[in-house]
């Protein structure tokens, strides 16, 4: 045990998983990733990248819980909110355990911030609680959900044997133990929280869950890791019953500089990137704000998200590229191509705007569903977006036209200068620049004058071919690349 005066999560979930707790649990599943053999340091990165893909996962179950009630659940967590999806920070009660808030991007004394309006605190509002200094809870990132379909907690900490581990239980009794240290903290440190969070674990309180959710959450959590590198070694469901999760195995030859370059970027990038996003959200639920301050908080919003995008997609591509079974990984459903390009183009024209160019689209008058995944395929085309833009110089135009092309959906993006700058301009001055490329291992290409990194044409047409769409890329000397893509519409909209 540590030497602080209340133990840590990690601690008791460690301990919880002895013969004496775990096999007389009955139900729920109390889960330690094992890497024995590795260095500390590969296992605190392999323990980080389960925490990341645990919380991608969380999100994804916790947008399948419904019910009459507004409010669906409470999630507590420390050092930062975990959620970063808006919809569900509506529905959920969430509260973050931490030393110091906003200390992160700030450096502010605590005594500095301002104090947090009780009354305002409603059931679905985010808010902070305080920490004792030195408490290591606020160094141990958790999560505890509280819904009335399950009950689970996750822990980024050490194992028995004090090695960094990724741990996570659905076991009641175990949750109820850590609601208990986490309330002595609370009354200790924010007193006038604990009537409103008592009232709030009495009305969620800790629940067995289905087998059929702690299946789904496995499986979805082995899912979002990069390269599915994970080993379950035991686990214990409602039936008491022992067994091996295996998970296929990146082949050696593949384990390229893609993959290691990226694990770098997700854990140097991505992490403050969302850390930032997140206290960003916190801001602007504010109301004393001013409208120059939202105005900013707002573009702080938009570019994490566009970078933090940006980098799942290359995550995405890697996985597809790495993977033995790339078409089964991702889930193609109906999409509807006229909502998701009503949200994209504004923010397609406001990027090109800063770059100085123009964005045009033409669309047909009836735009029919098609059939793809419609999250990665707004990366994907923003992503080839990017990509035409960052070739082309101030003034010129990017046109995408959308039409039916039979049974498939035809979209076309391509480049060109406009005539009032080519008319201004000897011919060679404005002939379409391509920039330096250099090539990153399998997927990636690096631009040394911007220091951009993006996706090579075959992984992008691999992400495509995974997204149901066949990409199409034609080169024009004067102009540049023109891509045509196809996708399939779904098959009731269909015209021959």
């Amino acid at each position: 045990m540590s030497q602080w005066i209340f133990p840590t999560l990690s601690e008791i979930l460690a301990h919880s998983g002895d013969a004496s707790n775990t096999a007389n649990a009955g139900h729920g599943l109390e889960l330690a990733m094992s890497h024995d053999g590795s260095s500390i340091a590969q296992k605190q990165l392999r323990a980080e990248r389960e925490w990341f893909s645990a919380i991608a996962a969380l999100e994804v179950l916790l947008q399948k819980t419904e019910s009459n009630d507004p409010l669906q659940g409470v999630v507590l967590s420390a050092p930062l909110p975990v959620l970063s999806q808006p919809d569900l920070l509506e529905q959920f009660a969430t509260w973050s355990f931490t030393a110091n808030p906003l200390a992160i991007l700030t450096g502010l004394p605590f005594q500095l911030l301002p104090a947090l309006d009780e009354s305002d605190t409603t059931e679905g509002t985010s808010a902070t609680l305080s920490v004792l200094p030195g408490d290591p809870i606020a160094a141990e990132p958790f999560c505890l959900v509280l819904t009335r379909r399950f009950s689970l907690v996750m822990v980024l900490g050490e194992d028995a044997d004090k090695a960094p581990a990724f741990l996570f239980s659905f076991a009641p009794e175990v949750i109820h133990q850590l609601w208990q240290n986490l309330r002595l903290r609370v009354m200790l440190m924010n007193p006038a929280r604990l009537k409103k969070l008592d009232a709030l674990y009495e009305k969620f309180a800790p629940v067995a869950p289905d087998y059929r959710v702690v299946s789904q959450f496995s499986h979805m959590l082995l899912r979002h890791l990069p390269n599915g590198e994970m080993h379950m070694p035991q686990s214990r469901s409602h039936s008491n019953h022992a067994h091996t999760v295996d998970t296929t195995q990146m082949p050696e030859s593949l384990k390229s500089l893609d993959v290691e370059l990226l694990q770098a970027i997700a854990h140097e990038v991505r992490t403050p990137l969302t850390t930032i996003r997140t206290f960003t959200r916190l801001l602007l639920k504010r109301r004393d704000l001013p409208p120059d301050v939202v105005k900013r908080l707002e573009i702080i919003d938009r570019e994490c998200s566009e970078q933090i995008d940006r980098f799942g997609l290359i995550f995405r591509a890697v996985e597809l590229e790495t993977s033995a079974t790339k078409l089964e990984t991702t889930s193609l459903a109906s999409t509807s191509l006229a909502e998701m390009l009503e949200q994209s183009i504004p923010r397609w024209q406001k990027q090109a705007c800063l770059r100085n160019l123009t964005l045009d689209v033409i669309l047909p008058q009836q735009l029919p569903p098609v059939v793809s995944d419609p999250t990665m395929l707004d990366q994907a085309l923003t992503s080839l977006i990017e990509r035409s833009a960052r070739s082309l110089p101030a003034g010129s135009q990017i046109r995408v036209e959308v039409s039916l092309a039979g049974h498939q959906l035809k979209l076309q993006l391509q480049s060109q200068l406009q005539d009032e700058k080519a008319s201004e301009q000897p011919c060679s001055s404005h002939r379409h620049h391509t920039p330096l490329l250099k090539s990153l291992g399998q997927v990636l290409m690096f631009q040394p004058e911007t220091g951009n990194l993006s996706l090579n044409l075959s992984a992008t047409k691999s992400l495509f071919h995974a997204l149901g769409a066949k990409l199409i890329v034609r080169e024009r000397p004067e102009q540049g690349e023109v891509f045509t893509l196809f996708l399939p519409l779904e098959p009731a909209h269909s015209f021959r």
